[in-house]
């Protein structure tokens, strides 16, 4: 659901599952109509910002207010649609808030997907997609992104590999301290596009890294001299990656 956001006389920014154009109405979902108009009590006339990934953010005000729907007239454009880098993050599922952290965290970072990928000693058997889509979706409400990552579904990690495109390159976390350090391995291959690739709590298995390590389009890499909890692992990485090669330089 949307999050308070003070901008151009709006509070509340809401992502909307639907296309974005001058003097366009758009239905609001019974679950957006009860946050607006219910938890925020929001009424006829009210401005928000809201955006939908490809459209860019617009100003809207709400045109029809009940407590199991309503319309919002869009107003104008307040910012042009961005792209994120081309940048993938997979990860092995770990417990479920962590694994929420995950995904929040990774669109706060600018991903543009989200993979679940099962390892020989992934500890977490099941995935909610659409738990975690919803996660991305919050934190790209409450932290201005334009863009929401996709969430693909589960995927076991051979599988993945088998069907790998070669012109994505992999920042392998290799927890075993065998590889150079992130940043030296990121700022020598250079731009494009990435997919950061962490590993679950009990590691990978010495197979998959020894395949890992065999794909030229893997660089195995060190976050450092310390133990990262999964979770950890996949911020720090993400953050080496915008700070090295990424939109934050």
């Amino acid at each position: 659901m949307g999050r308070a956001m003070a901008q151009d006389g709006a509070k509340i920014r809401l992502y909307l599952d639907a296309p974005l154009a001058a003097d366009g109405v758009v239905d609001l979902a019974r679950e957006q109509a009860h946050y607006l108009f219910v938890v925020m009590r929001q009424a006829v006339g009210a401005r928000l910002l809201v955006f939908n990934g490809t459209d860019g953010e617009w100003l809207a005000e709400v045109a029809e207010a009940g407590k199991r729907g309503g319309q919002l007239r869009l107003v104008e454009q307040t910012r042009p649609q961005d792209r994120p880098p081309d940048l993938w993050l997979m990860f092995a599922p770990v417990k479920k808030a962590r694994t929420d952290f995950i995904a929040e965290k990774a669109c706060e970072m600018g991903c543009r997907r989200i993979v679940p990928v099962f390892t020989r000693h992934t500890n977490s058997e099941r995935v909610n997609v659409d738990r975690l889509r919803a996660h991305a979706v919050e934190a790209a409400e409450q932290c201005g992104i334009l863009t929401v990552p996709e969430v693909a579904e589960p995927v076991a990690l051979d599988r993945l590999l088998a069907d790998w495109d070669a012109n994505r390159r992999i920042l392998f976390c290799d927890e075993s301290g065998a590889g150079r350090p992130a940043r030296e391995v990121l700022l020598e291959a250079g731009p494009g596009a990435w997919a950061v690739l962490t590993g679950p709590e009990g590691g990978f298995a010495p197979e998959e890294a020894a395949r890992l390590r065999a794909l030229p389009c893997a660089h195995a890499a060190s976050l450092g001299p310390r133990i990262l909890r999964a979770d950890t692992a996949a911020v720090a990485a993400l953050a080496l990656w915008q700070a090295s090669i990424g939109d934050w330089r």
